[in-house]
């Protein structure tokens, strides 16, 4: 039986829903670069991750492609879809870390979303972001080039009063892994980094990017459009 007090992003859920999750929940873990959950998976259970960061992807064999739907990061949610329409979801995940997620019973979780409105204060929004990020990314792949999907993707993590700090989920991510979740190559993103490096906006020492003049990049984003 797990022990947990509160469980992000549920603020304010009862303590009769904790000790139900904590009845029913089972602690999966995941060592980096392995899969993790999987379609099979989630047509049983849901996931909340508590540590790490697991990728959510589509993958063409055909020519070695990858499309990043998702990064998950802590207290992010997998899968609402399959929650909400009980259907397959042909996704595959792979942990950026070690991770730790926290697995729980589809059925109670849809019983949790009919009957427990403290339990929809965050799973409804959630659902409504990743929504948002999806047609986000939809939009970026059809209307911008990959410099400015880039930049945006690095705005998007930035945290505006310390841009000095780690770039949120990007933080130490593999030059591969940002290309994946801008539709583009290995080679494409190391030369726009070197680039934003050159012309003062970005400080890149061992894979670790920080934001050196924020005001130059939301410039610079906002000539593109």
């Amino acid at each position: 039986m797990l022990h947990l007090k509160k469980l992000d992003p549920f603020d304010g859920i009862s303590e009769a829903l904790i000790e139900e999750i904590n009845r029913t929940g089972v602690i999966r873990r995941y060592p980096k670069n392995a899969p993790a959950m999987g379609s099979d998976d989630t047509l049983k259970h849901f996931y909340i991750v508590l540590t790490g960061r697991i990728k959510v992807y589509q993958y063409n064999p055909q020519n070695n492609r990858e499309q990043t739907l998702y990064l998950l990061g802590h207290a992010d949610m997998f899968d609402v879809l399959t929650v909400l329409d009980g259907s397959y979801h042909e996704v595959m995940t792979t942990a950026i870390d070690d991770s730790e997620v926290l697995e729980l019973p589809i059925g109670k979780v849809r019983e949790w979303v009919d009957t427990n409105p403290a339990f929809n204060r965050a799973f409804f929004p959630y659902m409504a972001r990743q929504m948002r990020q999806i047609e986000e990314l939809a939009t970026d792949l059809s209307l911008y080039d990959t410099s400015t999907r880039l930049m945006k993707l690095i705005l998007k993590n930035l945290d505006i009063k310390n841009p000095l700090s780690r770039l949120g989920l990007l933080h130490k991510l593999p030059h591969e892994e940002l290309a994946s979740m801008i539709g583009t190559v290995r080679h494409v993103v190391n030369r726009h980094l070197q680039q934003l490096k050159k012309e003062g906006i970005l400080h890149i020492e061992r894979k670790q990017l920080a934001v050196h003049d924020v005001n130059k990049l939301l410039k610079k984003v906002e000539n593109e459009y």
